[in-house]
This record gives C-alpha cells, structure tokens and sequence, in this order.
C-alpha cells in the first residue's frame, strides 16, 4: 500500500490541486504587489485547506451519510443566528464573530444542501416521485431564502445550484425541468422586484457597463481591459498594469482570474481550463465508479458545483456574467470558501479511496 492510499488521497486529483495552489501563490504575489506577507499569508490558508481536504478524506463515507442531516439542521441553525446576531460588513449581515475570528455560516450550505438532498433521494428509488422532488424543493428553499436575507444573493444562488445538481443527477424528467424553468421564468418579474438596488444594477451594468464607468461598471471594466490586454502570450508574470497600478479592484480574491489573464495571456488561460477540467472530470469519474446512490449523487454534485464555481468567477472576470463575488476556487484568497471548497475535494477522496478499500 503506497503513502498515498494509506492516507486515502487520490493522487491524480491531489496531483492537479498542487500544481493549483503553486499557480495561486504565484499570481497572487504579484497581484499583491509582489508582497512576501501576503503571499505567505496565502500560502498559510492554502496548507489550512490541504489539511482539512486530507483529515476530511480519512472518514469514511458511511459517517457522511449519518450525519448529514444533523449538519444540515446545525447549518440552518447558524444561518437563522447570522439574521439574528450577525455581524455586518459592507450593508451586509453574513458573518458570525468568534472573537478574531468571522465564520460564514452560508459557505458551509454548499456542503451541507449536496449532503442532505443526497441522503434524501438515496433512500428510495430513483428516478424519484413527484411527491420526494417538492419536498427536496422545499428543504432547499429553506437555506437559499435565510441566506437572500442576509443579503447574499450570489452564495443563494450558488446554494440553490447545488440543490439543483442533486435533483438533476437523481433522475428528474425533461418535462419536469422545463416546467420548472417555465416557472422560474414566469416569476421573473417578481424576483425582479423585490430585488435591492445595487443587485438590480449589476445586472444591468452587465449590459451596459459603460452606463456607469467610474461606478457599479468599473469593476467589469478594468478586468476586460485586464483579459484583453493579455493577448495570445500575456505581458509576463509581475507585469500585471492593472494590478500593480491599483486600477483593478479586489485583485487578489475575486478578480485575481483577470491578473493571470493579464500576465499568461490566452495560452496561460487554456492550460489553467485544462486543469480545471481535469479535477472536475476525476470528480465525476469517482462518481461513476461510487458503490450506492448516496455517493454518486455527492460526489456527482460537488464535482459539478466546482465547475460552475470556476465558470461563474470567470463569466465574471470575461464580462459574460454579472459580478457576484465568486471567488475562483484555490486561484483566489479566501478563507471559509477555500475551506469548504478543499472539505469538499476531501469528501470526493474518501468516496473514492474507501470505495477501493472495500472491493
């Protein structure tokens, strides 16, 4: 038995996630304006994560499935404290203070909503019954509607996807699905009305960015200029101009995407999807290989998710989506994100790692 399968670590998929993070501390020395600190700052956080990513892999998925829906109730329990008690940064009530310390109850449901809705259609047949998908809907509107009160309209969105996912990979019809869109669809107008201000406006700033250059559409402005002037082979790493002149907002956690574009051009873009690609495609590939319903439809779900995290932030960064405050998963700085993020890939290992133990 090599070190790796004595430590439950996928090593193709831990493989990648290194060469990530090594990618991570290299952009974001530079982003950071070629800061030491900073860049050991990153790389502290990046280890905090691998850490976890290994710990979480050791339990074996069984203990996952039990103790799902406690840590979903615990979970929706912390959203309901961050309404009631939560600390709030930037017109928004998100955080809980844990004296230096700020946890962010809504990034643990990215987790929390995959593993309930899992556990939920793993115990009856699949494809499920009408009845199970709008119970399955309203267990997932509980966590999406506390965390849109907070306001966190990007995390609720990014919550109910990961619902979504679950229902999808369960087996859900075509017919069902476009109902379900024809319904989104119908509602449109009043999900638009109740929506603040300042949400209303980066979906129109998405449009129109020049509406609004020096304000809402200055962040989606200065990353273009960022993604284009890279050109095919990028100006060359600690040449970043947007960064290193202060033009690019938040260049080291949600817009570090447009450094790298910046610096590595199209060709740094290609190779950095390519290995995007691969961890979801391995992701997906112990999903197949799952021995019962419960871990494929998890594993299934955190491996898309990923993808939609990665497209999302660069939608973002490339001008095709609104800005929403997705960080690029190990790419940017972040603290609870990363570590959910790295929990999850951990939870992907120990399906895959146990699943071979057993056979």
């Amino acid at each position: 038995m090599t070190l790796f399968e004595r430590w439950h670590i996928d090593k193709p998929l831990f493989s990648a996630l290194t060469i990530l993070a090594a990618i991570s501390l290299v952009v974001l020395y530079s982003a950071s304006g070629e800061s030491i600190d900073f860049a050991l700052s990153d790389a502290v956080r990046l280890a905090i994560g691998f850490v976890v990513m290994i710990a979480v892999a050791q339990i074996p998925p069984e203990s996952y499935r039990r103790w799902s829906v406690p840590a979903f109730v615990v979970g929706v329990l912390g959203l309901a404290a961050v309404l009631a008690i939560g600390v709030v940064r930037f017109g928004a009530r998100r955080w809980i203070a844990l004296g230096p310390l700020s946890l962010q109850p809504s990034e643990f449901m990215k987790l929390l909503v995959p593993m309930a809705l899992s556990w939920f259609f793993s115990r009856s047949h699949l494809p499920p019954r009408l009845g199970r998908i709008i119970a399955a809907a309203l267990i997932l509107l509980i966590p999406v509607l506390l965390i849109a009160k907070e306001p966190d309209l990007g995390t609720a969105l990014i919550v109910m996807l990961s619902g979504l996912i679950v229902l999808f990979l369960a087996g859900i019809g075509w017919r069902t699905i476009l109902t379900v869109l024809m319904l989104a669809a119908a509602a449109a107008p009043v999900l638009w009305a109740h929506l603040h201000h300042y949400q209303r406006q980066r979906i129109y700033i998405l449009f129109h960015p020049q509406a609004d250059p020096l304000g809402a559409g200055y962040h989606a402005i200065q990353a273009m200029i960022a993604v284009g002037s890279g050109g095919l082979f990028g100006q060359g790493w600690l040449n970043s101009s947007q960064a290193h002149l202060h033009f690019l907002p938040d260049s080291t956690t949600d817009f570090a995407f447009a450094v790298f574009c910046q610096e590595f051009g199209l060709l740094g873009n290609l190779a950095l999807l390519a290995l995007y690609l691969f961890i979801v495609y391995r992701g997906l590939r112990i999903a197949f290989s799952a021995q019962d319903s419960y871990s494929r439809l998890l594993a299934g779900s955190l491996s898309i998710l990923f993808f939609f995290d990665v497209f999302i932030n660069m939608g973002m960064v490339a001008g095709i989506l609104p800005v929403v405050g997705v960080p690029l998963p190990l790419l940017s700085y972040g603290g609870t994100s990363l570590i959910i993020i790295m929990a999850g890939l951990g939870v992907l290992m120990s399906i895959h790692s146990h699943r071979r133990l057993v056979n």
